[in-house]
């Protein structure tokens, strides 16, 4: 009886995976036929989908919020009133001075233009905050899978490459600034040339960008000065 007559049936040997078979002198299989192997960089795959990434979009609970309360008091206020006529009770003094003064004030009086203006502005925030994305704050990532999206917030992106411009020889101190479009940052050089400081500082920094994965290449600024004399 063999060994794998003796094992039990509840078991089974594992497949063993082979090695590429190589070619008879050594080299890559790929090279025989005249052919270069492919080193594919993930930057430039990715490249051609960072225009499609979209921003993230904000939830609007607090102008959604404000809204919603001012509509439901008014609304309340009116169907209270209303019902209170209906029952032979007088109108409200307040809705009685207001349709007095709508009745009796012109178009071009002060208080009139006041009103209005307010509400074209109020109209006009409503408006902004309903057809923009919001969260300004997210920056958007490369998708790593089509149904995964993912945001880096900019002020955790500042603080990673502050940190990485701080392991710069020279550096004494940096101020990093990430916005949606571009990255600044001023650092101060307390010693070395301040050229090589801000080359350094430019190499890092830019492969600092790109591992962060951003959907949208930030413009990076680098600024380098000496320490104020004291």
């Amino acid at each position: 009886m063999s060994d794998e007559d003796r094992e039990p049936s509840g078991t089974r040997r594992l497949p063993t995976l082979d090695k590429t078979p190589d070619t008879a002198d050594g080299s890559d299989p790929g090279a025989a036929d005249g052919s270069t192997p492919s080193t594919a960089d993930p930057t430039a795959t990715d490249s051609a989908g960072h225009d499609r990434v979209r921003r993230f979009w904000s939830a609007r609970r607090v102008p959604a919020a404000l809204v919603a309360l001012v509509l439901l008091a008014a609304a309340g206020l009116l169907l209270y009133d209303a019902a209170a006529v209906r029952a032979n009770r007088p109108a409200m003094a307040w809705r009685r001075r207001l349709a007095r003064e709508l009745a009796t004030r012109h178009l071009d009086n002060p208080w009139v233009l006041g009103a209005a203006a307010v509400a074209v502005v109020l109209g006009i925030w409503l408006f902004v905050a309903a057809v923009t994305p919001g969260l300004r704050q997210v920056l958007p990532m490369r998708p790593a899978a089509p149904d995964l999206r993912a945001g880096l917030d900019r002020a955790a992106a500042a603080l990673v490459l502050r940190d990485r411009a701080m392991e710069v020889a020279g550096v004494q101190s940096v101020r990093m600034k990430v916005g949606r479009r571009k990255a600044k940052a001023h650092a101060v050089a307390h010693f070395r040339e301040l050229d090589e400081v801000r080359a350094d500082l430019d190499t890092s920094l830019a492969e600092g960008l790109r591992q962060l994965g951003l959907a949208r290449e930030l413009r990076l600024t680098v600024d380098v000065r000496r320490p104020k004399k004291r």
